[in-house]
């Protein structure tokens, strides 16, 4: 399964579109003003199905993350020198980035591939590209691109 992450250009909050193969939405996320960010995920028929919340007193990036309002887990940021790397505790995945943080993938305890997500560079807005191997994966695949997009963003103010 494949899905195209794009962050809307003219929006004061976060806010993104994330498209399948053919072009449909299939997610619409929105961003609230708060401290950190603080992000809501909606289902092609506007339906609220996840939120993530940036922890915001932390010494590395960490987000809460649920799938409606049940608390599912969190991703954190570990502190690496040279390649992004982040911890999940609700999946036995990890996710590991390249040098310049544009590619990710997410592997399960196994090796397996899960998803991987590539930023597209030559975007206006910030671009991401993800193939994800089973679709039940899709939403939470989502979740941890949002959450590496709003710890960039939380760094380069």
């Amino acid at each position: 399964m494949k899905l195209l992450f794009r962050q809307r250009i003219f929006s004061w909050l976060d806010s993104y579109d994330i498209f399948d193969e053919n072009g449909e939405t299939v997610y619409t996320v929105k961003g609230q003003l708060s401290f950190g960010h603080k992000l809501f995920i909606y289902d092609r028929y506007n339906e609220h199905v996840g939120t993530i919340k940036e922890e915001i007193l932390t010494f590395l990036p960490r987000f809460s993350l649920y799938e409606k309002d049940q608390y599912i887990g969190k991703i954190t940021k570990e502190f690496t020198l040279f390649k992004p790397s982040f911890i999940l505790d609700y999946k036995d995945w990890q996710i590991e980035g390249n040098f310049w943080e544009w590619d990710y993938q997410i592997i399960d305890h196994l090796g397996n591939i899960i998803g991987l997500i590539n930023k597209e560079i030559f975007h206006m807005s910030d671009t991401y590209s993800l193939t994800i191997e089973h679709e039940e994966d899709a939403f939470y695949v989502l979740m941890i691109v949002l959450a590496i997009d709003a710890q960039k963003c939380s760094r380069n103010k």
